[in-house]
């Protein structure tokens, strides 16, 4: 049995609640990612141009993939570009060092 605290979590996603458990520390994610999900399903609701809970909600899923794969895609291009300042950086202060000259950042 595990030692984690549970919270209960009662949400409502398009007027209809939904409950889960989750660990307590994890409560707040929960509830923020409920509202965040609300919201988006009442976007595409309102917009009329899709129908059915079942249809806005994987509207809703497919645009939040869409965001989260851009999100990493971004990451990734800034992650090698921080890598790549970095070995400058080393490559001018090694340089700097051999040569025994103070080096102007």
């Amino acid at each position: 049995m595990s030692d984690i605290p549970v919270s209960r979590v009662s949400v409502r996603i398009l007027e209809k609640e939904y409950q889960f458990s989750c660990a307590v520390d994890e409560r707040a994610a929960l509830l923020d990612s409920a509202e965040y999900l609300n919201g988006e399903m009442k976007k595409i609701r309102d917009s009329g141009k899709v129908i059915g809970l079942d249809r806005i909600a994987v509207m809703a899923a497919l645009n939040m993939a869409n965001e989260l794969l851009k999100f990493r895609a971004r990451d990734a291009t800034l992650e090698t570009d921080v890598v790549q300042r970095i070995r400058v950086l080393r490559e001018r202060v090694e340089s700097s060092l051999e040569r025994g000259q103070q080096l102007e950042l």
